[in-house]
Order: structure tokens, then C-alpha cells, then sequence
């Protein structure tokens, strides 16, 4: 048993989406969450730098007394997972393998990933995909606007239906969409409009859940259930949560508040850590 919490690592507020799917998986878990608003968004910025920034986020959550970290990132994951794997004794997960090992499973070959600009010009879904199904055919759009209509709330209007179908527009037709950033989720309803009922939606904060709690079953690191006489509160106040943000955001607390539905103070981070 270990009661300390998982941490988990976001440029901004779409790490929330994987957040709520740990949270619905292991109630029994108490969390970290880093949103690095101060430096969002990643997606256009350099290798180099985005290996730095993960670096800092992940040596904040390590001196918060986390027990594995959780990358809720398409970008840092597809960027940095490796090296700050090789870097830090602490299991350290990203979004990639788990949701391609859910791939693998359902056996649909034809397959769409949307992401950050990054995260595409990388290719690591590309590759993760096709290590474990060489037989995929694969469509890779970047969608650079999404993360930041996210992050302003714009997830369910007119201009996040406008923007999407541009994206979209010429997307052939799949048997499974991979939302390959974890801002995306906020627009399931508006993606599944334009691309048709019968795609599957994959929001991978789901599988990445599945991996976590896995992990921490094989080290022997789930936590007591300390919250199982007040399962209830902590649904309301999630008082099982610390949030802390690099700059303050003001849209962040209602975004992530109406996400998880509990509500959100985030703080600021202080001395913990330099962030420049």
C-alpha cells in the first residue's frame, strides 16, 4: 500500500480529461495536477524545449512526494516521455502506449489521429501505431487551434464547429478517431457531429487510467482506500485533488470545475521550483 499521490502533468487545462478518468478509476487515489499555463501552448514549440519544460514539471511533482506521474500530454509525451523516463527512478507514464495497445486489441486498422502541430511533426503516434499494428492505414491531421479553444472554453459553440470541419474537411473515412491530445476530449460532441456515429471516439484518458491503475498493482502502490467514509465530499470539494497552475489562469477553475465536476481553486506555483 502507498497513500501518496499520482501526479499528473499538462501544458494547460486538457490534462483535466485524463485527470477525471484516474480519478473514476482509482476513487480511492489522491492526486497532483501541474498545468503549465505560464508556457502553453507546447504544440509549436521546439523538441529541445519542450524536454526542458517537461523536465521542470516533472521535478515539481517529485518534490510534491508523488509516487508515479502521469504525462497528460500528446506533446510532451510524444517529445519528452523518453528521455525524462531514462532521467528519473520514478515510474513515469505517458499517453501513447496505452491507448495503442487498445488499438491492437479492437483490431480496426483504419485509423485517424488528431493532435497538436507537435505532436503530428513528431510522428509518435504514427510509430506507436505501427509497431504494434503494421497493417494500419493512419491519417494524421494537425488541429493547432484546438488546445487554445479549449483552454478559452470555446468547446461547444459555433466556432469550434466551424474550426473542426475545416480540420476535417477532408479526413477519408476511419473505423476509430484518436483524439491525440488530451484537450480534444472537450470536443468529443462536436468531432463525432462532423466525422459520423459510426467512428469510434478514442478518448485516450480512458486507457491511460486502465495502465496506471495496473502499474501501481504490480508495485504493490495502491493506496488504502482513505476515502471510502467520505466518498461523497470528496465528489463535491475534491478535497483528494491539489491543483497548481505556472501563471495564473482565469478561465482554467471553470473549464476544469465543469470537467470534472467538482470544484476547482488551482494555486500558483511559488518557490517549489524555478520556472522562468
Amino acid at each position: 500500500m502507498d497513500n501518496r499521490p499520482i501526479g499528473v502533468f499538462d501544458s494547460g487545462v486538457g490534462g483535466m480529461t485524463v485527470l477525471k478518468e484516474l480519478m473514476k478509476k482509482m476513487p480511492q487515489e489522491s492526486f497532483v495536477y501541474l498545468g503549465d499555463t505560464k508556457r502553453f501552448p507546447y504544440g509549436s514549440k521546439s523538441k529541445q524545449t519542450i524536454i526542458e519544460l517537461t523536465k521542470e514539471g516533472m521535478e515539481f511533482l517529485i518534490k510534491k512526494n508523488v509516487k508515479l506521474i502521469v504525462i497528460a500530454c500528446g506533446t510532451a509525451t510524444s517529445q519528452a516521455l523518453i528521455e525524462v523516463k531514462s532521467l528519473y527512478e520514478i515510474p513515469i507514464i505517458g499517453v501513447l502506449e496505452p491507448t495503442t495497445k487498445y488499438l491492437e486489441e479492437t483490431g480496426k486498422t483504419n485509423i485517424g489521429i488528431i493532435a497538436t502541430a507537435g505532436t503530428i511533426r513528431s510522428k509518435g503516434w504514427e510509430k506507436s501505431i505501427l509497431e504494434k499494428i503494421p497493417s494500419a492505414k493512419i491519417q494524421s491531421i494537425p488541429c493547432p487551434l484546438l488546445a487554445s479553444m479549449v483552454e478559452e472554453g470555446w468547446y461547444d459553440n459555433q466556432i469550434a464547429q466551424l474550426v473542426i470541419n475545416e480540420y476535417l474537411k477532408d479526413l477519408k473515412p476511419v473505423d476509430a478517431l484518436v483524439l491525440g491530445c488530451t484537450h480534444y476530449p472537450l470536443l468529443t460532441k462536436v468531432i463525432q457531429k462532423q466525422i459520423g456515429a459510426g467512428v469510434e471516439i478514442i478518448n485516450i484518458g480512458t486507457y491511460v487510467a486502465i495502465e496506471t491503475e495496473k502499474i501501481l498493482k504490480e508495485n504493490g502502490m495502491i493506496a488504502e482506500n482513505n476515502f471510502k467514509d467520505i466518498a461523497t465530499k470528496n465528489r463535491d470539494n475534491a478535497s483528494n485533488l491539489k491543483v497548481y497552475l505556472t501563471e495564473n489562469e482565469c478561465k482554467f477553475n471553470e473549464v476544469a470545475s465543469k470537467l470534472i465536476e467538482k470544484e476547482i481553486q488551482a494555486e500558483l506555483v511559488k518557490e517549489e521550483i524555478e520556472f522562468s
